[in-house]
């Protein structure tokens, strides 16, 4: 061995330690660790925010979808009970036409009763026939109780028969009596010709003088009565035998609704008014055209213009 001169054997060599490096390592991969917890954390958040910003926008879907069908339940809440209102009003109007129609169908079969009862004999020998249907009473009489062979000149009997039909007739009400002659089918005979040129002048004749009388002598309103006449040209039995033209040869009494208006009490009236008002529909308002523009003064475009010029 060698001898050095230098060598210090107070000195030592000592091996360096790892212990900072292992500090330093730990200390790296603490950072890391937390780093890595704060980004999970992070992203943890970010998660649980967007699930939350999710949950609220559905939410508020789910709140409008619902205030919608409200509004919509409302609408159909509002319409139900308009519905409701018109059909109330309509069931009450029915109501009030069928207790009328009651009312008429109820008069119409007195009237019939009344008649049936004072004039028992003629029916009874086939000289008048009584006949109601659909809210129409019709009476027919032949022409033998009431005139003379081609006269149109009410008889001693048939004032009898017609003042009787007549007082029945007189206390009805809201029915137009139509009053119509008719008859057979032969041709008016030479010597009347002059008087009757055909059977349409001697059946208006006939009905014409049948509706004064009950005007006149029974007291039946006139603004119900209408008189009319057919000719041969609606018979109810055939014309080829002597039965079917006596039974042609008639005077027919024809109770029908009326066709008048009736008076309507101001309550009512207003009612009726109110209600139609409220079912026009909306005016159409017709926009204004906007006002024109002056035309400009011809004299100060005319300077203007020479001034342009020079």
């Amino acid at each position: 061995m060698s001898y050095n001169p230098n060598y210090d054997p107070t000195l030592s060599i000592k091996p360096r330690s790892s212990a900072p490096w292992v500090l330093a390592f730990a200390a790296l991969a603490g950072a890391a660790g937390g780093g890595y917890w704060l980004y999970q954390g992070r992203q943890n958040a970010r998660q649980d925010v967007m699930a939350a910003t999710q949950r609220a926008e559905a939410a508020e879907a789910e709140k409008t979808e619902l205030a919608q069908k409200v509004e919509k339940l409302e609408t159909e809440k509002t319409e139900l009970a308009s519905a409701k209102e018109e059909l109330a009003k309509d069931v009450q109007a029915k109501a009030g036409e069928l207790e009328a129609k009651t009312g008429e169908l109820a008069q119409l079969k007195g009237t019939f009763d009344n008649l049936q009862e004072k004039m028992k004999d003629e029916i009874s020998k086939g000289d008048i026939r009584l006949s109601q249907s659909g809210g129409r009473l019709r009476v027919d009489l032949v022409d033998k109780i009431l005139f003379d062979s081609g006269e149109a000149v009410i008889s001693k009997r048939g004032e009898g028969v017609l003042g009787r039909v007549g007082a029945v007739l007189a206390t009805v009400e809201d029915k137009q009596i139509q009053v119509s002659g008719h008859t057979d089918s032969n041709p008016i005979s030479e010597k009347l010709t002059t008087q009757w040129p055909t059977n349409w002048e001697l059946s208006v004749a006939r009905a014409v003088n049948v509706v004064r009388f009950l005007e006149e002598k029974a007291g039946v309103p006139p603004k119900t009565l209408l008189a009319s006449g057919y000719g041969q040209h609606h018979p109810i039995a055939s014309n080829k035998n002597a039965h079917g033209r006596a039974r042609n040869r008639r005077i027919e009494i024809l109770l029908t609704p009326s066709l008048a208006p009736k008076a309507m009490g101001k309550e009512k009236l207003k009612l009726a008014q109110a209600e139609a008002k409220e079912k026009e529909p909306p005016k159409l308002v017709k926009a204004e055209p906007k006002d024109k523009a002056e035309p400009k003064d011809k004299a100060k475009t005319k300077e203007k213009e020479k001034k342009a010029k020079r």
